[in-house]
């Protein structure tokens, strides 16, 4: 029996779900660990460090341009790797997209500042920063796939499942955050370095783990049926073009949201609330470590009712919050900054939660990779990445957080509409070819 023909019974299929859970989980988790300590380190010191010559906003701003890079840099991750990933599997390739990002990561731990090599230290930033979100965008839909494809294919826990990848952003969230708190007060050259140094170590923790997982049995099948297709970008892209804009857009109102409440927010509540970073940064933590239970809680229920209705009451719910999250930080009390910025988490993770299925779900499986990692990462490009930028701005702009309230909830309305556009295959066989078998009714 060969890699990609799995003995797909018994306590051998549970096992290597088990094992395939673990990998998914602890691999996004270095890779949003490496991703989110840049956010952080862009928020609070690389303008100081790489862009002293401008003014406070405008550092920031270029700061948060390098932070951005990444974003944009996701779809193409997801063509790259998904292209690879339909191809030649969801194993190999995740490999190398831990590798990739785990260098990518290392690297910026040393990269000189202004004072050492000028301009030429933010271009460096620029370029590996471009390199994580490469390898992001490649890492997201393999990690889903991974855990999804091994379950029962006809629906039962796969909401579950697909939550576990997603359990990886908090994970990330708290590590990074944590690892500039410990060690960026040791020394003012070094300190900041170490976190990202780290990441080379964890990424060799992670290539074992995904060393021990076989290829997962959908896969095998499409192999085993000769159903792999040339260039699946391409095929993908020409079938499911509205899956595909569908995803990204369904993205819109958790994402953006997203990296106001975890990047954004740190320097609105230093800058223009006067709180410490370090209250703010314990406050995000504790957000954090509340998702680490509410994101697998939400895929859950989502295998419990309709995965598309509890999505839209996830999205409408943030619409209200929009409104409700900017009131309680600008009242400056301590105590309902604190609980506006642990509440966001829950609230934002009933979309999360069940997302990675959604997507995926939304794929046949010889193109799952494709589709699903492209119209996951497109949202990085109009929502995500953008999202800090725009809140700089609009605040700058009308000196009031009440527009940055329209504008998450705005983004929130979108991802209504595009959860009620698009198909729930909630209770679809995972391993039968879509466009071979009945379609399920919307």
């Amino acid at each position: 029996m060969t890699e990609h023909e799995p003995d797909a019974t018994g306590p051998e299929r549970k096992r290597q779900l088990t094992r395939a859970v673990v990998a998914s989980a602890v691999g996004t988790s270095i890779e949003w660990y490496d991703f989110f300590l840049y956010g952080f380190a862009a928020s609070t010191i690389f303008a100081e460090l790489f862009f002293p010559n401008s003014d406070p906003t405008t550092g920031l701003l270029l700061a948060l341009g390098t932070y951005f890079g990444g974003f944009a840099a996701r779809p193409i991750g997801a063509a790259i790797f998904g292209h690879y990933g339909d191809r030649i599997g969801r194993k190999a390739t995740l490999i190398i997209t831990l590798m990739t990002m785990g260098v990518a990561t290392a690297l910026v731990g040393l990269v000189p500042t202004y004072d050492q090599i000028g301009i030429w230290g933010g271009i460096l930033l620029t370029l590996l920063r471009l390199l994580q979100g490469i390898s992001v965008g490649g890492e997201w839909g393999g990690s889903v796939l991974l855990a999804t494809e091994w379950g029962d294919t006809r629906g039962r826990r796969r909401g579950f499942l697909g939550s576990w990848p997603q359990f990886g952003v908090p994970v990330g969230l708290v590590l990074g955050y944590v690892g500039l708190q410990i060690f960026q007060p040791l020394d003012p050259y070094w300190g900041w370095r170490i976190p990202f140094l780290l990441s080379i170590v964890m990424a060799g923790v992670g290539l074992y783990i995904r060393l021990g997982i076989l290829e997962t049995p959908v896969f095998a099948k499409v192999l085993r049926e000769n159903k792999i297709e040339r260039v699946p970008v391409r095929e993908v892209i020409k079938k499911n073009w509205r899956e595909i804009v569908l995803s990204a857009l369904l993205r819109t109102g958790q994402q953006a949201p997203f990296y106001i409440f975890t990047v954004f927010i740190l320097t609105y509540a230093t800058r223009t609330l006067g709180f410490e970073a370090s209250d703010v940064y314990l406050y995000v933590i504790v957000a954090g470590l509340v998702s680490l239970v509410t994101v697998p809680f939400w895929g859950y229920i989502s295998d419990l009712v309709n995965r598309r209705k509890l999505y839209i009451v996830g999205a409408a719910l943030m619409v209200a919050w929009s409104f409700v999250y900017w009131p309680l930080l600008d009242t400056r009390v301590p105590a309902l900054v604190f609980l506006a910025i642990v509440l966001a988490a829950p609230i934002h993770d009933i979309q999360y939660g069940p997302q990675a299925t959604f997507i995926a779900e939304s794929f046949t499986g010889r193109l799952r990779y494709s589709g699903a990692s492209l119209g996951y990462q497109l949202a990085s490009v109009t929502a995500g990445g953008p999202a800090p930028l725009i809140a700089v701005w609009l605040y700058e702009t009308y000196q009031s957080s009440f527009a940055i309230a329209v504008y998450m909830a705005v983004c929130a309305l979108i991802s209504v509409v595009a959860a009620y556009l698009l198909k729930d295959r909630s209770r679809q066989d995972y391993a039968v070819e879509y466009d071979e078998a009945e379609p399920s009714g919307r």
